[in-house]
């Protein structure tokens, strides 16, 4: 079984991670793996350089045609398809300025390989967005886009255009299978054009090796041993991930609480403890295991894998009803408030920190192990052959 991946990032983030993981496992398997990426670790998979990367971010954002630049990658990626001849090309997320889809789905549907894609996000069946706002049409067409400022950003509104490229190119694919981690993302690709192939969920999956509760010497540090600690985590902390509920929250919290959000912002607040963000998952881990309770205020969500890791180092996961982030959450190892209802979340914060069996939330996450995880998807390469 020879299995190659493409996406936008490796070895770090949710994706390349997840990735990583998948490939570990086709190669313990016995089979063989190749990685072709945007950006990432230097290796003969990496598809351009930084200097690249930074130009075709720059006009795409410019013209809002994300995903139809990058010729010259695209073509150095199916060099690297034909002479790694997979028996299945497992596609994550194809934005990211790193490759042309129209060049790309042009040469798979000729190649005639099994393909399986993994949506993340909305961005494959949009015009424009890869979290898309509820109000926007992705079943008609994109038009008038609303969103150009928010990732992929750009100047000019090609919502239109590009979703018609979209469909015209991502669909006719022989032998292809879509793959949803959240039941709620399946069934909008289940409105979409996507919906000529099969579309199956299968759940993200999280390292339950690394991801268990570490003891460690973090409270000391900052000075939090007699605080109650409330963590966020996010690569990088914007309006969509919540961070203005932080900044709230952190007027209105009692003394004895304190937020700690790990990764990149802007706009720092003397009220939160920031930690730069870590690609180091076991100082992640001691950072999870050290706080009294996960919040994920998202507003556009798909499957978060924070709250599994989260989840996984016993700690409760208190979230909006936003996309599937709510899908992992049960009676006992969290809470689920309806989105953007601040003054229920701050309730549900105030009444239910310290009230959970953390050992029974650890075990109950073993139903996200990443073995179970990559098994799911080894089945799926093997009846895709």
């Amino acid at each position: 079984m020879k299995v190659a991946f493409i996406n936008s990032v490796y070895p770090y983030g949710s994706t390349g991670r997840i990735v990583k993981n998948l490939a570990n496992f086709v190669e313990r398997k016995g089979g063989q793996a190749k990685i072709f990426y945007g950006r990432g670790e230097k290796s003969e998979g990496l598809l351009q350089s930084n200097f690249s990367l930074y130009i075709n971010a720059f006009k795409s954002r410019i013209f809002g045609k994300e995903g139809l630049r990058c010729g010259k990658n695209t073509q150095k990626l199916i060099n690297g398809l034909k002479d790694f001849n997979p028996d299945v090309i497992h596609l994550h997320n194809l934005h990211g300025y790193y490759l042309n889809y129209e060049i790309l789905f042009d040469f798979l549907r000729k190649f005639g390989k099994k393909v399986i894609w993994t949506l993340h996000d909305e961005w494959a069946f949009t015009g424009h967005c890869a979290y898309y706002d509820e109000n926007c049409d992705h079943v008609n067409g994109c038009e008038n886009c609303n969103k150009k400022s928010e990732y992929p950003k750009s100047i000019f509104d090609n919502s239109k255009s590009n979703f018609l490229r979209k469909k015209q190119a991502f669909c006719g694919i022989k032998n292809l299978t879509i793959v949803t981690p959240s039941v709620w993302l399946k069934n909008i690709a289940d409105t979409t054009f996507l919906s000529e192939y099969p579309i199956l969920t299968i759940n993200n999956g999280v390292d339950e090796e690394i991801f268990t509760f570490t003891q460690s010497d973090f409270r000391k540090k900052y000075l939090l041993e007699d605080k109650k600690i409330i963590l966020g985590v996010s690569y990088f902390w914007t309006e969509r991930k919540g961070i203005e509920i932080f900044n709230k929250l952190s007027e209105d919290l009692p003394l004895n609480y304190k937020i700690v959000l790990v990764g990149q912002t802007k706009k720092l607040n003397d009220k939160i403890l920031y930690i730069s963000k870590t690609d180091n998952a076991k100082e992640l881990a001691k950072i999870y295991s050290a706080s009294d309770i996960f919040v994920n205020p998202t507003l556009f969500e798909n499957y978060p894998t924070v709250n599994l890791e989260a989840l996984s180092c016993g700690l409760p996961v208190i979230t909006f009803s936003t996309g599937g982030s709510g899908e992992m959450i049960n009676s006992f190892n969290g809470h689920v408030v309806s989105k953007g209802d601040y003054n229920a979340l701050k309730k549900a914060i105030l009444d239910l920190t310290g009230s959970f069996d953390r050992e029974k939330i650890k075990q109950d996450a073993n139903r996200f192990s990443n073995k179970i995880f990559c098994e799911k998807y080894y089945r799926l390469y093997n009846e895709q052959k």
